[in-house]
C-alpha cells in the first residue's frame, strides 16, 4: 500500500507534463517532475502533515503551507507557481482534487450571493487592511488594476496613466461638462484624471470607507471638489442619469446572481445618448469556480466572469455591446511590477504588520502572474451603449493619444491589443 509520499509521487508524476517540478520531502528526498526545460521551479514540504494537505486539497493548502513555513519554494516563489499554473491548466487539478473543484462549481452561485451590506464587509476584508501597504507597491495614482502597456517599455506609472487614457478614449469624452459615474472608484484616481484631463464632472462611489477617506482628500488636495465627488454608495442604490459611466476592476465583486442587476442599473443610469466602459478580469475558457485560497484570504465572494457570462446579462438589460477588446498579458506585466516593489518595501511593510502577511500578499501577487503568464486568465473591457447610433461608425476615435485640447500634456503611444 502506498504511503503518502507516495500518493504525492503517484500524483505529480501524472500532473507535471511541462517544465520541471522539483520536490524535496521532509525526510530530505528529492524527486524531478516532469520532461524538464522551462517553466521550472521547486519546493520543499517540511512536514507529513503539509504532504497530507497536498494530497487533500492543493489548491488551498498550497497557499497556506507557504504562509505557515510548512512549504518553502526551491529557487524562486514565481519558479514554484508558473510551473505548477502551466501544468493546472494542463491537466486539470492533480490527483482526486477534481471532485473539490466540481464541488466548488457546483456551489459557486451559492457561494456569491452578494447583497449590499455582505458587499460591503466583503470589500473591506480587502481594501480596508491598511492604505499604507498599498501605497508602497502601487504607482503614484494607486491605480490597483490592470495597465496597459501599448509598446511593453513603458514604466507602471506610464502604463497605468495609459490605462486610464485608453478608456478614457473609449468613453468619448468630446466635450467638458459630462457628467461621469466611476462605479468601484478605488482611491480616486480614474475620477480625478477624467476630471482633470477631460474637463468631466465625476461622482465615484464605493464600499470602501477607507478609499472613500483618501478620495476626498484627494480631491481637495488637488482642488477639484466642486468637480468630483465621491460617496458610500452600492450600485444598486444608485438612481441618477448620467452621460458616461465607467467600471475598472468592480464586476469581479459583483457576483453571477447579480450580473442582470449591475448592467441593468447601467442601462436605466445612462443618459439616451450615453457610453459605459466596463473592465474586468476574465476567464478564457468559460465559467469557472474561484481558488479556494483566494476567495479565503484575498477576495472573499470574488468571481472573474467569462464573458460568456457577462453578455447574457447584458443582452437582458438592453444594452449594445459596441466595442469588445482583450488584454492577454498586461496584467501579467502589471503583477511583476507591483511583486517586485513589494518584495522592495518587505521589511517596511512586515513591520506594520507580521511574516504570515507578508506571506500571503507575495504569494497572491506571484500566484496571480502566473494566472496571467500561463493560466487562461485575461481581461476583457466591454463598451455599451443603450442607442445603435451613439457612437461614430469606426472606432479610430479610440486611438487619440492625448485629451481633445490638452496638446500639452505628455504623449501616450497609440493603442495595441
Amino acid at each position: 500500500m502506498l504511503g503518502e509520499f507516495g500518493v504525492l509521487h503517484a500524483m505529480l508524476r501524472r500532473f507535471v507534463q511541462r517544465g520541471a517540478l522539483l520536490v524535496r520531502m521532509p525526510d530530505g528526498s528529492e524527486t524531478l517532475f516532469g520532461p524538464g526545460g522551462e517553466p521550472a521551479g521547486g519546493l520543499h514540504l517540511k512536514t507529513s502533515r503539509a504532504v497530507r494537505r497536498m494530497i487533500a486539497n492543493p489548491s488551498l493548502a498550497l497557499g497556506e503551507l507557504y504562509m505557515d513555513g510548512e512549504l518553502e519554494p526551491i529557487g524562486s516563489l514565481h519558479g514554484m507557481l508558473n510551473v505548477l499554473s502551466l501544468n493546472q491548466t494542463l491537466m486539470g487539478d492533480p490527483g482526486f482534487s477534481w471532485i473539490l473543484d466540481w464541488g466548488r462549481k457546483a456551489i459557486r452561485r451559492l457561494k456569491q450571493i452578494n447583497p449590499a451590506g455582505l458587499a460591503r464587509r466583503r470589500i473591506s476584508h480587502h481594501y480596508d487592511i491598511d492604505e499604507a501597504v498599498y501605497g508602497l507597491f502601487l504607482d503614484a495614482d494607486r491605480q490597483y488594476s490592470c495597465a496597459y502597456f501599448p509598446t511593453g517599455r513603458e514604466t507602471l506609472e506610464e502604463a497605468q496613466l495609459a490605462k486610464k487614457r485608453h478608456i478614457a478614449a473609449k468613453l468619448q469624452l468630446d466635450r467638458p461638462g459630462l457628467e461621469v459615474l466611476d462605479i468601484g472608484c478605488g482611491w480616486g484616481g480614474m475620477a480625478l484624471t477624467l476630471a482633470r484631463e477631460y474637463g468631466a464632472k465625476v461622482t465615484g462611489i464605493t464600499l470602501s470607507r477607507e478609499q472613500l477617506a483618501i478620495a476626498r482628500a484627494r480631491a481637495q488636495e488637488a482642488g477639484l471638489e466642486k468637480q468630483v465627488r465621491f460617496e458610500l454608495v452600492d450600485y444598486r442604490a444608485w438612481t441618477q442619469p448620467m452621460d458616461r459611466i465607467v467600471s475598472v476592476g468592480m464586476v469581479e465583486h459583483v457576483g453571477i446572481n447579480h450580473f442582470q442587476a449591475y448592467f441593468g442599473m447601467i442601462s436605466r443610469s445612462l443618459r439616451e445618448n450615453g457610453v459605459a466602459l466596463v473592465h474586468g478580469i476574465g476567464r478564457s475558457d468559460g465559467p469557472g469556480a474561484t481558488n479556494p485560497w483566494i476567495n479565503r484570504y484575498i477576495f472573499p465572494g470574488g468571481y472573474s466572469p467569462a464573458l460568456s457570462e457577462v453578455v447574457p446579462a447584458v443582452e437582458k438589460s438592453g444594452l449594445w455591446i459596441t466595442d469588445i477588446e482583450i488584454l492577454r498579458l498586461h496584467y501579467a506585466r502589471t503583477l511583476a511590477e507591483w511583486s517586485r516593489r513589494f518584495a522592495a518595501h518587505r521589511e517596511e511593510i512586515r513591520a506594520r504588520h507580521d511574516e504570515r502577511f507578508c506571506r500571503m500578499f507575495e504569494f497572491y501577487l506571484a500566484g496571480s502572474e502566473a494566472a496571467f503568464l500561463h493560466g487562461l486568465h485575461m481581461n476583457w473591457q466591454v463598451q455599451l451603449t443603450r442607442t445603435v447610433d451613439a457612437l461614430p461608425l469606426s472606432r479610430d476615435y479610440m486611438l487619440r493619444e492625448t485629451p481633445p485640447g490638452f496638446a500639452d500634456l505628455p504623449p501616450v503611444a497609440s493603442s495595441a491589443a
